[in-house]
């Protein structure tokens, strides 16, 4: 699973977790009834469809299900769900006081 949320958010929680958990809630709501679908906040928007460039390989027995989330300050965070775990991809512009190797 995982958990997008912080002051940036002003206070939202995106939680989006596996096919099998059925996780895709923004403040603990089931925001979107389908599949496809999408939801927008403040700021925020959150697309659930098929589109987008699997990072690894289609797992068998798996059906492409993507949640694209396009946040403030321009960081957008892919999450490629399957069955039994997820691929994460996030992209976003160096932001002041950050370091590390991975991405940057």
């Amino acid at each position: 699973q995982i958990v997008v949320g912080g002051a940036f958010l002003h206070g939202h929680k995106i939680e989006v977790g596996t096919q099998d958990s059925g996780i895709l809630t923004v403040d603990g709501r089931k925001v979107i009834a389908g599949f496809p679908g999408s939801y927008s906040g403040a700021g925020f928007s959150v697309t659930y469809d098929a589109q987008g460039e699997v990072p690894d390989v289609v797992p068998e027995g798996n059906e492409k299900r993507v949640v694209h989330m396009d946040l403030p300050l321009g960081v957008k965070v892919t999450v490629f769900q399957w069955a039994n775990y997820m691929d994460v991809q996030i992209e976003m512009a160096k932001q002041p006081g950050q370091d590390g190797v991975c991405g940057n």
